[in-house]
This record gives C-alpha cells, sequence and structure tokens, in this order.
C-alpha cells in the first residue's frame, strides 16, 4: 500500500490517504475522500509500499490528482465563501445571536457549506440554518469551535512578533498549564503569558520537559560562585495578581 501525507486547506494536521496506483509527488495537489466529502489538499510527503497493521483503521481513499477544473472550483468556492460568509454574518447580527462567526467553507464539490463559530454556550440556530438554505440553495452545517482553533483558523503574529504556531506548524493542542510557566521561572503575568487567543501561549510546553527534568535532578549541584537568588518579593507581588485568573489545573485545550 502507497501512501500520501495530505494537509487539507486551514489545517496544519497531516492526513494520511491510501494513494496506491495514483501518481502524486510532493507539492501536488489530490482529491481525498473525507467524512464531511471531497475535499482539496496538497501532498507533503510520501511512503510507498506501506504495510497495514492488523488493528489499524483503513485509510480513507485519494480520489484522483487535483485537475485544471478542480482547482478551478477551488477557486470559485474561495469566491463563494467570502460572500456565504459576509451573509450569515449579516444575518447572525439581525437576530441578535450570541455567537461569533470565524469563516465559512464549501466542500469542492459545494454539496454542503459549513460555517464555523464560536459562543460561550449552546446556540439555537434554526432559524439562521434556515435562512441560508434559502440563500445558497445547498446543504447547511454548523460547527462550533474553540479560541485556539478561531486563531488557527484567523491566523495572526504572536507577542514573539512571528506567525502564529497554531496556524503555519502546530498539529495537535495540547494541555498548557500555569504549573509549567512556574516551573520555568517566568513572570505570572497574564499579558505576558496569554497568546492572542485569550489562552495560555503553547510555547510554554516547548521546553517544559527540560526544566522539569533540572527540577526533578537533586543529584546537580550548583555552580560555584552562582549569583545569589533574586528575592522572592515580586514573585510573589505575581502570583498573587495572577490567582484571580488563572489556576494550576487551567489548560490551555480549546
Amino acid at each position: 500500500m502507497d501512501i500520501a501525507g495530505i494537509r487539507l486547506r486551514g489545517v496544519c494536521k497531516t492526513f494520511h490517504f491510501d494513494c496506491t496506483g495514483v501518481a502524486l509527488r510532493r507539492g501536488d495537489y489530490a482529491v481525498v475522500q473525507t467524512e464531511r466529502g471531497a475535499s482539496l489538499g496538497e501532498v507533503v510527503r510520501r511512503i510507498d509500499n506501506h504495510t497495514l497493521k492488523s488493528d489499524q483503521p483503513p485509510f480513507g481513499k485519494v480520489l484522483r490528482p487535483a485537475s485544471a477544473e478542480d482547482m478551478r472550483a477551488h477557486q470559485e468556492n474561495s469566491r463563494r465563501e467570502a460572500e456565504a460568509e459576509a451573509f450569515c454574518a449579516a444575518r447572525i447580527a439581525e437576530r441578535g445571536l450570541p455567537m461569533k462567526l470565524v469563516r465559512a467553507e464549501y466542500l469542492l464539490d459545494r454539496s454542503k457549506a459549513v460555517f464555523y463559530f464560536t459562543a460561550d454556550g449552546r446556540i439555537d440556530f434554526r432559524e439562521l440554518v434556515k435562512d441560508l438554505a434559502h440563500e445558497l440553495r445547498t446543504r447547511i452545517e454548523m460547527r462550533q469551535i474553540g479560541v485556539r482553533d478561531e486563531a488557527r483558523a484567523v491566523g495572526g503574529v504572536g507577542p514573539c512578533g512571528k506567525e502564529l504556531c497554531c496556524a503555519t506548524f502546530l498539529r495537535d493542542f495540547e494541555p498548557i498549564t500555569v504549573k509549567m510557566a512556574k516551573d520555568q521561572k517566568l513572570s505570572l503575568n497574564p499579558a505576558k503569558l496569554s497568546g492572542v487567543c485569550g489562552r495560555l501561549m503553547c510555547c510554554l510546553i516547548y521546553e517544559h520537559e527540560s526544566y522539569a527534568r533540572q527540577k526533578g535532578c537533586g543529584s546537580c549541584a550548583s555552580p560555584k560562585g552562582s549569583p545569589a537568588a533574586p528575592p522572592r518579593t515580586a514573585e510573589r507581588d505575581d502570583a498573587e495578581e495572577m490567582t484571580a485568573l488563572l489556576t494550576d489545573e487551567e489548560e490551555g485545550t480549546p
């Protein structure tokens, strides 16, 4: 079995599909079968002669290499998505629904339009769906997402001055806690520890394993002549300021 790693639009994670008998190379575009329907994605890797394990679920199928018609349909969908998003946002405002539209997406064959939104709780959007179905003449799916998924979809620049990790290379969201910041002796200031999504920054976990290993190594003696530890007054003030907003158990998952 030949496997192709394909990255779908708006998703950093690479999904693997069975491409046996289909000529694909890295950088090509292909039409694949997903749970939602046919989608177009970019081939980022290829694994030939893969042996499927007995307990491994079957892979989705690569339907075909993307043709010129598929690419034109993809570009046309992008135009229609902008129009659908504007119409949906207007209807949300008119109906006064407590929800924030993130983006709209058409399947490749335009058999379904998916609208991603954020909200604090459950939303009764049945009348909104009727408005959208009447205007767009296609099946409508409303999908509620978290604030981290919203940041990934919208994109932006983080406090470090670079593009958001979640929008460029980060595949999965891992739980982030305040304890990670404490182990790294960072200032417990919400403004400095929070990303543009309002949650704890994903980069807090990048070096956490090294700090945790160093903290748990009791045999490591402090180097001679090391400077004295700074007074803990400021850290205690920061901790008191932080307590009202975040706790050690707070996670960064959406």
